[in-house]
């Protein structure tokens, strides 16, 4: 019987108990070196990761400083132009016209006599006032001589106490006749000086409305003549509300009109009506134009150009950075990477840019063309804009951050 040959497990010595823990520690050791090294990075990639991914999501804006309104600016508003004096002749008194004197575009001076008017019925009227008023006058002479006669007798007992004061009140009641006759004289008389129809100013005569044999009523039933002064021109311009505090009087204004170009007519506010009108937000300015040779004509459309200095200066920025939220007109602004919706009170618009009368500071960095998803608080990525544009043009970011 052979004997078998030992296992070679048989020949290794057994591990001890110290040994099989320090194998294991260090199986574990590797583990977790082998673990660590491979979870870091893959945590700090996906921190990156999310990071990257917050910051592309916020969106890219463009801010930028406002710019500085000029300390005087101009300001052109429509106006038209209208006389100094300007006045419809009415007849005063009824009859047929008998002549005239004067047609349209006549210079008349004050007291120039432009028509006449016939009124027989006038002229026979003051005939019959002026013989009651003789009739009166006879009446009242003899009713003085009644009277002091019968006061002389009274003295000597001669007549009653009750005749001597019937004779005094007819003395009075015929004087007061005589005032009365008197009167109606003066009233004909006048209504005769109202045949004739005489220029009450000087001026032009702009219209005439009737002709010789024509039926004149008295009273504002038919305008004979109408008559302007010239000389001086009132226009009459509607100022918005932001400008009402610098027209005051004194200030120039330049008026061009199209049919005379590359001219402009020097006037001057003269007086405003220093209250705001509550449908137009709009204050009532008048300025007066010299017209000495006429060749401005009333009824005229001009443009009018005020020179008006800024007593608080404005600010400017395009209109894109204007935000219209239910609340009211906003604009946005960037603090650190957070965007903040302002109110604001904005001037005068042209289009392109717009004046911000308050709500935001010449430090305050203003997000040009804001997304209409921006609300409040919410970070934003401030980008270089493309090239320094004018006040009114958008600029985008560049190609480079925008394809970040």
């Amino acid at each position: 019987m052979t004997q078998s040959s030992p296992s070679p497990t048989q020949d290794r010595p057994p591990i001890s108990g110290g040994k099989a823990i320090m194998l294991l520690f260090v199986v574990l050791v590797v583990a977790v070196i082998l673990a660590v090294t491979g979870i870091i990075p893959r945590l700090r990639a996906r921190t990156a990761l999310q990071q990257q991914t917050n910051s592309l999501a916020a969106p890219a804006v463009v801010a930028a400083n406002p710019k500085l309104g000029e300390p005087s600016q101009e300001v052109v508003l429509p106006g038209n132009l209208q006389p100094f004096t300007d006045a419809p002749i009415y007849a005063r008194t009824s009859g047929y016209l008998g002549k005239w004197y004067f047609d349209i575009g006549a210079h008349v001076k004050k007291g120039q006599l432009l028509a006449t008017i016939e009124s027989p019925e006038v002229d026979q009227q003051l005939a019959q006032a002026k013989a009651d008023l003789a009739t009166a006058q006879a009446n009242a002479a003899n009713a003085k001589i009644q009277s002091t006669r019968y006061q002389q007798l009274l003295k000597g007992n001669a007549v009653s106490q009750q005749d001597t004061d019937n004779f005094t009140t007819q003395e009075a009641s015929t004087s007061t006749q005589v005032k009365s006759a008197q009167a109606n004289v003066d009233r004909l008389e006048q209504l005769v000086g109202f045949e004739k129809i005489y220029a009450p100013f000087d001026g032009i005569v702009t219209a005439r409305n009737v002709d010789v044999g024509t039926l004149i009523d008295s009273g504002a039933a038919r305008e004979l003549f109408h008559l302007a002064s010239e000389d001086v021109l009132r226009v009459y311009v509607n100022v918005p509300q932001p400008y009402s505090l610098a027209c005051v009087p004194g200030v120039t204004a330049g008026l061009t009109l199209a049919e005379f170009p590359n001219r402009t007519f020097q006037g001057k506010i003269v007086r405003t009506a220093k209250s705001i009108d509550l449908t137009s937000r709009t204050l009532l300015v008048e300025v007066d134009v010299p017209n000495r040779k006429g060749e401005l004509f009333p009824g005229a459309f001009a443009q009018v150009h005020f020179k008006l200095d800024n007593a608080h200066p404005t600010l400017i920025i395009p209109v894109a950075a204007l935000m219209f939220r239910s609340e009211g007109l906003r604009v946005a602004i960037v603090q650190g990477d957070k965007a903040k919706l302002v109110p604001i009170t904005i001037g005068r618009d042209d289009g392109r840019t717009v004046e911000i009368v308050s709500g935001i500071t010449a430090s305050d960095r203003v997000i040009t063309s804001p997304p209409d998803s921006l609300i409040d608080g919410e970070t934003v990525r401030v980008v270089e804009p493309q090239h320094d544009g004018e006040p009114g043009e958008t600029p985008g970011p560049s190609a480079q951050e925008g394809g970040k």
